[in-house]
């Protein structure tokens, strides 16, 4: 059984009251809006003549009620605007008391009406709209955490504790309108960054989401069964084997922007499904990729933000090329002091216990390299940073390093310590990328169960022939955390993925 607040009985009795005065409290008439709230507050002083006979909707988030005339404080998608209601304009005649009824009294803070008027300035200098028309458009059942600050200075209501404020994002955005800005740069990144690829010639693609071989990055998958077929799916973990077996096929560049999903923790930077963005293009290795990928964050921070440069924590973030470049096995003798290229396992793993960094035995050569790499140097990494030229061990889909034995030709771009992108001149030789699956299928042996597994398909296909191919993946997520400042993924996150709630919304305990 539900359980009500006695805010919440009494919303629900005017619920009831609107029917009786034959009000549908829930109309499907349209409501032609013509005018949001920021153009009025933009536009009226230099066109007044503009905003005449205007009409807009939205939530009531104030009522100030003054005997026959009352103010509203109206918020819509861009923001809010005073509303100036006067009982003898918009109830004529014998009407006075229906207006008593439904605005003064029926009418509560969240509830959705249509107003119609001309805009004007009161006495005072506020922007308002005078109201010829009022129209009720949904009642809100629930009562508005709205901020009131007392005589004091004390703040009452806030709606500001993180959790509450993931799981109800609905009540969020309502009542932390600034909370909007972070996803309104989230969607205009994502439309710079397609505009910028489209503008080069690729092409967008789309590749499956469940997939019956889990591969193209080293991560536990979530696993599903398709009953008609009676097999194991996977969600997908990465698409990048599918978008170069669209480079086998003929295509000098695609990308894909989309959900990966990880069944891994969750912490402030990792949330299990997650938007990436990956991209491969023909005849290009690495080095050109480093170039592609530092002037097209610069453009597009810059077309997001009006300029280049962000913060976030405290530090300040220049996104304008060019970057630095250093070694991974150079930034880990910078900041760890061991030089890991003449270390076998047995001295990586000491030095891991010696220096409390948490491994476990199932762990190789090449993940012990990249647990210190993580505990030592990627917290130093806050301009813009590539990390290049990385061990075989570590990963089995990229090209041979031309000059460094043992080495392969990738990069990670840090930023705020946090890495944001990958990239690799990509394995393209058949019979070795056969063997680095087999190397992998040893360390699942061991236990690892991030190791990819052999997808049979993809090496017939490279046997097919593929071009010299650079790849790149970027995290959507951390970039966007970049750009607005925020130091937790969910922030940057309509619905991260929650914890169950042991206590309802209607007040029920699990």
């Amino acid at each position: 059984m539900q359980h009500l607040s006695e805010q919440e009985i009494i919303r629900r009795q005017y619920l009831e009251e609107f029917k009786k005065l034959g009000i549908d409290p829930y109309p499907a008439a349209t409501f032609d809006v013509t005018t949001l709230a920021t153009q009025i507050k933009e536009g009226f002083d230099t066109s007044p003549d503009a905003f005449k006979d205007i009409r807009i909707a939205g939530r009531i988030m104030s009522k100030r009620i003054m005997g026959k005339a009352s103010f509203a404080e109206i918020q819509d998608s861009s923001g809010r605007i005073q509303a100036y209601i006067n009982r003898d304009l918009i109830c004529p005649g014998e009407d006075k008391e229906l207006y008593n009824t439904i605005f003064k009294r029926l009418c509560d803070i969240g509830d959705f009406v249509g107003l119609s008027g001309y805009a004007f300035r009161t006495q005072t200098g506020e922007l308002s709209l005078h109201v010829s028309e009022f129209k009720f458009l949904s009642k809100s059942l629930h009562p508005l955490p709205v901020v009131k600050v007392d005589a004091d200075g004390k703040v009452h209501d806030a709606f500001t504790d993180p959790e509450q404020r993931y799981r109800k994002r609905y009540v969020d955005l309502i009542v932390n309108p600034h909370v909007k800005d972070n996803f309104i740069k989230r969607s205009k990144l994502i439309n710079a960054m397609r505009r910028y690829f489209d503008d080069k010639g690729w092409l967008e693609v789309e590749t499956p989401v469940l997939q019956a071989i889990h591969g193209g990055a080293a991560a536990r998958p979530f696993k599903t069964h398709h009953n008609a077929l009676d097999m194991p799916l996977f969600l997908r973990i990465a698409n990048e084997l599918y978008l170069k077996r669209l480079i086998v096929g003929g295509y000098d560049g695609v990308y894909e922007i989309g959900k990966m999903f990880r069944n891994e923790g969750m912490d402030r930077t990792h949330n299990p499904e997650f938007t990436s963005m990956e991209i491969y293009v023909a005849y290009k290795d690495y080095i050109w990729m480093m170039e592609m990928v530092e002037d097209c964050l610069e453009k597009i921070v810059a077309e997001v933000c009006g300029t280049t440069i962000t913060h976030i924590g405290g530090n300040e973030i220049n996104f304008a090329k060019p970057y630095k470049r250093l070694s991974m096995f150079d930034a880990i003798q910078q900041y760890a002091g061991i030089d890991v290229s003449t270390a076998d396992e047995n001295a990586l793993r000491s030095f891991c216990k010696s220096n409390k960094i948490e491994i476990e035995d199932s762990m190789g050569w090449g993940k012990l390299v990249d647990a210190i790499f993580s505990e030592k140097v990627e917290d130093n990494l806050i301009q813009p940073t590539y990390i290049t030229d990385y061990p075989l061990e570590m990963t089995p889909l990229a090209k041979k390093h031309r000059s460094k034995e043992g080495l392969v030709e990738r990069f990670e771009l840090y930023v705020n310590g946090k890495e944001i992108a990958n990239a690799y001149s990509e394995l393209n030789d058949p019979i070795d990328q056969r063997q680095r699956f087999e190397e992998q299928l040893k360390l699942a042996d061991r236990g690892d169960e991030e190791a990819m597994i052999m997808d049979e398909d993809f090496v017939h296909a490279l046997e097919y022939g593929m071009p010299p191919t650079s790849g790149l993946g970027i995290g959507i997520d951390r970039l966007t955390m970049m750009i607005t400042g925020q130091e937790a993924i969910q922030e940057v996150l309509f619905f991260p993925q929650m914890k169950p709630d042991l206590k309802r919304a209607d007040g029920i305990s699990e």
